[in-house]
């Protein structure tokens, strides 16, 4: 019954910043672990970050020290903050709920890194 929907994905400048929001919807209560992950052209998808309710978070080694997880819990919100674009980073992004194996998936929001 959770339903997730990303929005802010678009076309960024290598270097630029981006952040992505995932709006979540229904038994949000359950979910102690929401994450991001990405998945690029002709790649597999890809675990970027992950935050529990608490506030824990775990980061892909692609991204440590440019992007950053975060999450309103009281207004259901997961957020990626994403700084030091690169093109490598072009992907389409996906909100998840539940983790090992996430039980939810947002349809994606598309970021496009130039060079």
């Amino acid at each position: 019954q959770v339903q997730l929907v990303e929005s802010g994905g678009g076309l960024v400048q290598a270097g630029g910043s981006l952040r992505l929001s995932c709006a979540a919807s229904g038994s949000t209560f359950l979910t102690n672990v929401m994450g991001w992950y990405r998945q690029a052209p002709g790649k597999q998808r890809e675990l970027v970050a992950t935050i529990t309710r608490g506030g824990t978070t775990t980061y892909a080694d692609s991204g440590k020290g440019r992007f950053t997880i975060s999450r309103d819990n009281a207004k259901n919100i997961l957020y990626l903050q994403m700084a030091s674009l690169k093109p490598e980073d072009t992907a389409v992004y996906y909100c998840s709920a539940g983790f090992n194996p996430p039980h939810y998936w947002g349809k994606g929001t598309l970021v496009t890194v130039s060079s």
